[in-house]
């Protein structure tokens, strides 16, 4: 047994997924509908960019079933920034444009940095005292995905634990990937797909993602992923939202339903 894993792909408004994910002729309005029924959770990216209405956010919410979970993109004001630790304002004014309307649909916020940030660690556990563990009463988790090598550091670890901020799982061909759990869930984005794959990724290596989430949903670390620190890990079960992003986006949903069903009745659908 263990915790809860779901897969998932980043947005759903994308039009090569029309014909190929989505069925001809489907309504673009009921496309959240449909994906949040084949789909446990989606990672929402246009909140990276823009902000956007309350309203937007309870009709998202009202498309999906029980049981559907969000994952929030942060706002790149908030991270791409010289001087992170000064960006209070900016953090609430992404959070409380109208997150909350998601109500129980409300996963993880992800919080992303480009590959030229370097880790500073007064700046950065600065900017992680500026995210609350609460919005309006319902409890907030946190992830943070870091691009740049110097974040491969005990230091900067530890800071995430302590807050119980998870380090993104990244695999991407030029970002480091830190397999450290550093939190009681997992985050992790898989941007190593291929459009000429029919499941996005090869079978061996969606057997290989299977097992490593897995792992983690039990509360270990897979010993074929880079760990930065020989931290001994808090004891229990992870919940794991894992998305299948970027590279090989038009097969991003097939991916998430082909790994979903690796990994059996416990992931839901």
């Amino acid at each position: 047994m263990g915790g809860q894993v779901r897969v998932g792909i980043g947005g759903w408004t994308f039009e090569p997924w029309r014909g190929v994910f989505y069925p001809k002729g489907l309504r673009q309005a009921d496309e959240l509908a449909y994906a949040s029924a084949r789909l446990p959770v989606i990672e929402i990216n246009s909140t990276y960019y823009s902000g956007q209405k309350p309203e937007s956010f309870a009709k998202w919410a009202a498309a999906t079933p029980e049981g559907f979970i969000f994952t929030v993109k942060a706002s790149r004001f908030c991270t791409n920034r010289k001087v992170l630790r000064d960006g209070g304002e900016s953090v609430a004014k992404f959070l409380n444009q109208g997150l909350i309307e998601l109500g129980d649909r409300l996963g993880p916020i992800l919080w992303q940095f480009m590959a030229t940030k370097r880790f500073d660690p007064d700046d950065f556990e600065g900017f992680l005292d500026l995210l609350p563990d609460q919005l309006g009463g319902r409890p907030l988790r946190h992830a943070v995905e870091v691009r740049h090598g110097s974040f491969a550091d005990e230091v900067f670890l530890d800071m995430c634990r302590a807050r119980n901020v998870a380090v993104c799982l990244t695999e991407h061909a030029e970002f480091p990937l830190i397999a450290d759990a550093t939190a009681d869930f997992v985050y992790a984005r898989l941007m190593m797909g291929a459009d000429g794959i029919e499941t996005g990724y090869a079978p061996a290596a969606l057997d290989q993602w299977a097992r490593r989430l897995a792992i983690y949903a039990r509360g270990g670390t897979p010993d074929d992923l880079p760990r930065v620190s020989d931290h001994a890990l808090s004891p229990g079960e992870r919940e794991v939202f894992a998305f299948f992003i970027s590279e090989g986006k038009v097969r991003a949903p097939a991916a998430a339903q082909a790994l979903m069903a690796r990994l059996g009745p416990e992931s839901p659908a």
